[in-house]
């Protein structure tokens, strides 16, 4: 897969763009590309019903410790956490939420 092929768009977070592949707003469940450039990071958020995530690219750490290229991550209903991208190449990653998430502040 080419990763530079994927039209990431840039969003509100500094380092932080997205790649929707589908997304229903009504019931929060949405397919996604994220790419989070070294060092930057997504706001810290709670999880609304369970959220799958594959690491194509770098990596990025959380309060679960620091996850790679390659694994396989979930996080459940109600949890939250706060990543930021590894230093090195840029973190991307594959991402299915259920039912969305919820900014913490």
């Amino acid at each position: 897969m080419d990763l530079n092929s994927i039209p990431f768009q840039a969003t509100r977070y500094r380092g932080v763009s997205i790649h929707f592949y589908s997304s229903d707003r009504a019931n929060g469940h949405a397919a996604v590309m994220i790419k989070m450039e070294p060092g930057c990071s997504y706001p810290r958020h709670k999880h609304k019903g369970p959220e799958e995530l594959l690491i194509l690219q770098g990596g990025y750490r959380d309060e679960g410790g620091e996850h790679r290229a390659g694994e396989f991550v979930r996080y459940e209903d109600g949890t939250s956490h706060h990543p930021v991208a590894l230093a090195g190449e840029a973190c991307v990653f594959f991402a299915i939420a259920q039912e969305g998430i919820e900014l913490l502040g």
